[in-house]
């Protein structure tokens, strides 16, 4: 913790972290606003929300796949200060198009022809946006940070990207139906606001040679993905982030659609979801640093995704009972939270949230810190490649099911089948870094 207060009063660290915090903030309200208005404003059907759902996760996802490997080596081979400044001047121009669509969509101005598909277009360039800032944000610490505080910093960066996420999608709750204006003219405002702070990054040149970059989309993402996969712990490290946003993609493409038909929640409610699911991460984030005492280790990762499932289940078994005793209209937030088990549902996704927390952040941490410094950008960026595909994949599946009409609540047990697989990966990653480290003390001998 001490450690974590230091780095917050250093410019080193200071202004990427709220840089960061700015960009999750204003993708998440933009995000959010958006999903909420068009499932309770335009749509009347919980497949047909749920498809929406998939659609817009996954078009923000897709540019991970298309994108990171190029994002990736130009981290690596360019000022990645500068490609910050870069991307958050361009942050300006797509939220632009994204309060365009908002508005449009809340006047009815041509709703399905126009809007939606500003809406979509704007949601894609913000996936753009994140791709070329998701090896950098990860990838800067080790040049900027001592060995020691680089988990602490890779914490901070993940409980801060969830408290953004928190502010941003509170938000949204409210703003999604009735003031959507103001939403609208807000992530304009905090995309000026982003790229100023983004002025005051230090630098980071390229520490290594620097390469020509490979501008053929799919070689360079073959050949980044093969090049990085070779060290184990690297390996195992990728697969187990990559199950675990899978699990996070479906959790959310379900979350707005079975808050509106299963707990018949209010927009509210669905943003005190993702809100409490938000606030776990954190919580996660920071306490597995204060377990693993600024250690990068995976040895707690397979119980806390275990953990994680057993919470899956657990929200999905009181879905069930919720279902047997269903409202009859919409419940705000006062009503849903009177509601008999409302607290033992928000618990659980509590729960569920707190164990993927503690079980990810180590695992980015390996990312930076098992590689040489001048590669670490490209190795956030195979990450992003794994997990896109991963996500997309996902998403596809969670469309089908609603496409053949299968229930959002029966889908949550998807996901605690999926944890399962993070937990044997995460076991895998831990043998790999006891043999990793069996080696090093060998080699010392």
């Amino acid at each position: 913790m001490l450690t974590s207060t230091h780095l917050l009063r250093r410019r080193r660290f200071l202004p990427l972290f709220v840089t960061q915090l700015f960009n999750a903030f204003n993708d998440n309200l933009y995000k959010t606003t958006m999903v909420l208005f068009v499932v309770y404003a335009v749509y009347n059907d919980e497949s047909t929300e749920a498809a929406f759902s998939g659609l817009a996760s996954g078009l923000f996802i897709l540019p991970f796949f298309l994108l990171s490997a190029l994002a990736g080596q130009l981290a690596d081979m360019r000022d990645k200060a500068r490609i910050i400044r870069t991307v958050k001047l361009c942050e300006i121009g797509l939220m632009t198009i994204g309060a365009a669509g908002l508005y449009m969509a809340w006047q009815g101005i041509l709703v399905q022809s126009v809007a939606i598909p500003l809406l979509l277009l704007a949601l894609f360039l913000t996936g753009v946006q994140s791709t070329f800032l998701g090896p950098i944000k990860y990838a800067i610490l080790p040049q900027h940070l001592k060995q020691d505080e680089v988990l602490a910093g890779t914490g901070l960066v993940e409980a801060g990207t969830y408290i953004a996420i928190l502010a941003g999608t509170i938000l949204a709750g409210p703003l999604a139906v009735e003031h959507t204006g103001w939403a609208a003219m807000g992530i304009i405002v905090i995309a000026c606001i982003g790229y100023l702070v983004s002025r005051q990054v230090p630098a980071a040149p390229p520490m290594g040679e620097v390469e020509k970059l490979d501008w053929h989309i799919l070689r360079a993402s073959v050949k980044l993905v093969r090049d990085t996969m070779h060290n184990a712990e690297v390996y195992y490290a990728i697969l187990a982030i990559s199950f675990f946003w899978t699990i996070g993609a479906v959790l959310f493409i379900q979350f707005p659609p079975l808050a509106k038909n299963t707990i018949m929640a209010s927009p509210e409610v669905a943003s005190l979801f993702l809100v409490v699911f938000s606030i776990g991460v954190a919580i996660g984030s920071v306490a597995i640093n204060t377990l693993l005492k600024g250690r990068v280790s995976a040895r707690y990762s397979p119980v806390s995704v275990i953990v994680m499932g057993a919470f899956v289940v657990a929200f999905y078994v009181v879905a069930k009972l919720w279902e047997a005793d269903q409202p009859q209209s919409l419940l705000g937030v006062g009503a849903f939270l009177a509601w008999p088990m409302a607290t033992v549902l928000l618990g659980c996704l509590l729960g569920i949230a707190i164990a993927g927390g503690m079980f990810v952040v180590p695992l980015y941490a390996f990312l930076t810190t098992r590689v040489a410094p001048h590669k670490a950008s490209r190795t956030i960026a195979a990450n992003n490649i794994v997990n896109s595909g991963a996500m997309v994949a996902g998403s596809l599946v969670a469309m089908a099911m609603s496409a053949i009409g299968i229930p959002i609540t029966e889908q949550v047990l998807l996901c605690a089948a999926m944890c399962l697989v993070s937990a044997w990966l995460g076991k895998r990653l831990v043998a790999a870094e006891n043999e990793a480290a069996d080696l090093a003390a060998t080699m010392r001998i």
